[in-house]
């Protein structure tokens, strides 16, 4: 209902003109001027809100009104409701030349927050990032244990600190370091003051608070941490909770990778010895410095998360905590041990007993990715294999997981992040594509530009083969792992799919033991070296063809075909473009048949076909058996339009021997029979609904194919001369409506011109058959060179001497 009301008010708030908005913003100034700001004002500011923000260009208000909001939002006052809506009213339409807000005198700690998050969103123009850094800083060293609450400082500190980490100087850097150690490591472990009614049966008694209590309930024995639990908590409890939140930031930006780490053989020697990575552990803090101080508290903080997130949550909200607690505190110890190798050491046989936990826990699989990357980082200073975590990660995680959109993202994150340090673990990665894929194929709307940048690491010439086939399959694979999740036992977590699809005939094909090789193979886990046809299952999936999710997963496949050739085209030697040529006519007619998507792949795959047949001429030779098996079988007319004119013309193109010399005569003449018949199909046969007539590029580039051949070897001359006097007088028939007359006119065209080409057959050979010199521009753009010369020739001879002509 919410949504629904969201969706009238947009567009309202949209169209909204400029006059109408003045008239609106004199009314928000009216009532703003009330000395009572009630509910009015608090609905006005809502409007006014949602028409500045419901719009990607900035909105121009009167500065009376844009005055009075700045007024109202350094109101001491004012309710705090109402100060919300002023910052963040004043937020969406920054930058404001008109702004004339400023921090320096504001004491209370929650509109200086407000007030600083305006000032933030200006940029940086005029130095405000400093100005607020600055007095926040000033805030935090002048407060008192009664004052203000911080709180509400803690974020505005956190984003001057990502936005200008320079501009803080080394005592307040210190200062900073000493106060989240307080917050962190002294906490209050008892339970706060619960707010009294003030009623007659309230009793100090029944206000006592009590100790705080782990995630299990047990009674807490050590320091407060984000997962401690209670009924209510204290300022320097929450204080704790938003120190964590911001530690893996402040320390990275606060202290680089290397910064305040030992001397160079100082490290050596505690890589190296454990006697001294005990006895510096054993150093006291107090002789630490502030912020060696903060990380040895920091990593105190981590190690008692990591005891924490072992215990049994009682509930679901509980446990949810307890994962994302747990990734962050490996994240922060990973940057600790960057900064300082001794943590490393410190927290190894900790960090080893989190793998296994997290190997068998499939809840924990979200942790295991920073785990990963940890090892990855250190692996090799402690000699640590992080093959065991890969493996894991890449066999089983997308297999079990794949319908989790947050950890596909996070997966292809940490795969395309690691690339330069996988190491020997890049093989696995490598073999792991069809797990992968299944993150794609369930998520390709938001992955596929993930997916775009991961692929070309992902090809080599060993699996290429196979990854073109996986990827022409994805609509299939979509299909199949819908299947797989309808099949699986109720789980408490179900991903979302379309409810009202019925497919009882293809949950049975699904468990069918007739279809398991096929189904597992198109859901193997790993590269196997091999393929299979799936044109049964394609037909058996069709009722799932149109489902919501395998259409979006179809419009991804042509974006990632061509990241896939851009790839292989770097290393394709002659044996592969053999074997791709070969693909490419072979799923031609073997395609998943979702709407749309045959047509957008031919398109694709025969501008490929091309592209290989142009870098390696000789595999139509090679592979002539291939070819003539594509254009004489009984699907080529239905194999796509684009498909066929691009196979047609590498064959005119190509089989000669200037390309190749061991083309011979029997090939030519098997190739002209093969695409005569072809021609006489497309020209003869009756169009239907389900033969449709045959476009008039695919007859155009057949005629010229023959004419070429017969160039090469002129017995077929009269044979062709034949076929296209007869193609000439069957396009001079007539035609119904201007589309087929034009095509005709086409056809009749070029018949004639490859006809007055024939009668010179020694000029049809050096016209049709060029050297392979005559790719160069100079043959095309020179009048005197021998191509346009002999052109004009053959033209002015049969136009105006064509008694003289044989024939």
């Amino acid at each position: 209902m919410l949504a629904a009301g969201a969706e009238r008010l947009l567009p309202q708030a949209r169209e909204i003109q400029d006059e109408e908005l003045r008239k609106f913003c004199s009314r928000v100034s009216k009532l703003l001027q009330q000395e009572d700001l009630g509910p009015d004002a608090a609905d006005a500011l809502r409007r006014l809100f949602l028409i500045v923000s419901a719009t990607k260009y900035n909105r121009k208000l009167e500065k009376t009104c844009v005055d009075l909001l700045q007024t109202t939002l350094c109101l001491p006052t004012c309710p705090e409701q109402l100060q919300l809506l002023c910052a963040a009213i004043l937020r969406e339409m920054s930058p404001c030349d008109s702004l004339s807000l400023s921090c320096d005198h504001i004491q209370n700690t929650r509109q200086l927050s407000l007030v600083a998050s305006v000032l933030l969103a200006q940029g940086d123009r005029k130095q405000e990032v400093r100005n607020v850094g600055l007095r926040v800083f000033q805030v935090l060293e002048s407060r008192q244990p009664e004052g203000p609450s911080l709180r509400p400082l803690l974020p505005i500190l956190s984003k001057v600190t990502s936005l200008a980490p320079g501009t803080l100087h080394k005592d307040q850097t210190n200062l900073l370091n000493k106060r989240l150690v307080d917050w962190l490591r002294y906490a209050s472990v008892q339970q706060g003051l619960a707010h009294s009614s003030g009623g007659f049966f309230s009793t100090p008694r029944a206000r006592q608070p009590g100790p705080v209590t782990e995630v299990d309930g047990a009674v807490a024995t050590d320091f407060f941490t984000v997962l401690s639990t209670g009924q209510h908590f204290t300022e320097d409890q929450w204080l704790n909770v938003q120190a964590f939140s911001m530690l893996r930031a402040w320390l990275l930006h606060s202290s680089p990778e290397g910064a305040g780490t030992p001397d160079t053989d100082d490290k050596s020697e505690l890589e190296g010895s454990a006697l001294s990575v005990l006895s510096a552990a054993a150093s006291t803090s107090r002789l630490l410095r502030p912020q060696e101080r903060l990380r040895e508290k920091a990593f105190e903080y981590c190690q008692r998360l990591i005891e924490q997130s072992n215990r049994r949550a009682l509930r679901r909200a509980d446990a949810d905590l307890q994962k994302a607690c747990l990734v962050e505190a490996v994240l922060v110890l990973d940057v600790l041990c960057r900064q300082d190798p001794s943590f490393l050491y410190r927290t190894l046989s900790c960090l080893k007993a989190l793998r296994e936990r997290l190997c068998g826990d499939p809840a924990g699989v979200r942790a295991l990715l920073p785990l990963a990357q940890l090892f990855l980082n250190h692996g090799e200073a402690v000699a640590v294999d992080s093959e065991a975590v890969c493996q894991h990660l890449f066999t089983r995680t997308p297999s079990e997981l794949f319908h989790s959109p947050t950890l596909a993202f996070e997966f292809l994150q940490f795969c395309q992040d690691n690339l330069p340090v996988l190491g020997r673990n890049l093989g696995v990665l490598k073999l792991s594509f069809p797990n992968l894929f299944k993150f794609l194929a369930w998520n390709s709307p938001p992955l596929t530009s993930e997916f775009v940048a991961l692929l070309p690491s992902l090809v080599d010439g060993s699996t290429a083969v196979e990854m073109l086939h996986a990827l022409l399959d994805l609509p299939c694979l979509t299909a199949a792992l819908d299947l797989q999740l309808r099949s699986s036992p109720a789980a408490s977590e179900r991903p979302l799919w379309d409810a009202s699809l019925r497919i009882p005939s293809c949950l049975e094909a699904f468990r069918d033991p007739q279809f398991q090789g096929l189904f597992q193979h198109l859901l193997r886990a790993k590269a196997s070296g091999t393929s299979e046809r799936l044109a049964p299952l394609h037909q058996l999936l069709q009722p799932m063809a149109s489902c919501a999710r395998v259409v979006q997963c179809a419009e991804a496949v042509p974006t990632l075909l061509r990241v896939f050739f851009s790839a292989v085209t770097q290393f394709t030697d002659k044996a592969l473009a053999n074997q791709l040529a070969l693909l490419l006519l072979e799923r031609s007619d073997s395609l998943y048949q979702v709407p749309g998507y045959e047509a957008s792949v031919h398109r694709l795959l025969s501008s490929q076909f091309l592209g290989l047949c142009t870098r390696h001429p000789s595999l139509v030779v090679e592979q002539a058996k291939g070819l003539l098996d594509f254009v004489g079988g009984a699907s080529s007319l239905r194999s796509g339009a684009s498909m066929l004119t691009s196979v047609v013309w590498a064959i005119g193109e190509y089989l000669s021997v200037c390309w190749d010399r061991r083309c011979t005569v029997e090939q030519i003449n098997k190739f002209f029979e093969a695409l005569e018949a072809l021609l006489f199909e497309a020209t003869q046969s009756r169009p239907s609904a389900a033969f449709p007539r045959c476009p008039p590029q695919v007859i155009t580039a057949l005629m010229t194919t023959l004419t070429k051949l017969a160039s090469r070897s002129q017995d077929l001359i009269p044979r062709v001369s034949l076929f296209l006097s007869k193609m000439r007088t069957l396009a001079l028939s007539p035609a119904t409506g201007s589309v087929r007359r034009e095509e005709d006119a086409a056809i009749r065209m070029r018949a004639t011109e490859l006809l007055n080409l024939l009668k010179m057959p020694s000029v049809a050979q050096f016209v049709l058959t060029p050297s392979v010199d005559m790719s160069e521009p100079r043959y095309h753009r020179d009048t005197n060179t021998a191509l346009p010369l002999a052109l004009r020739t053959v033209s002015r001879l049969v136009e105006k001497e064509a008694g003289l002509l044989p024939g």
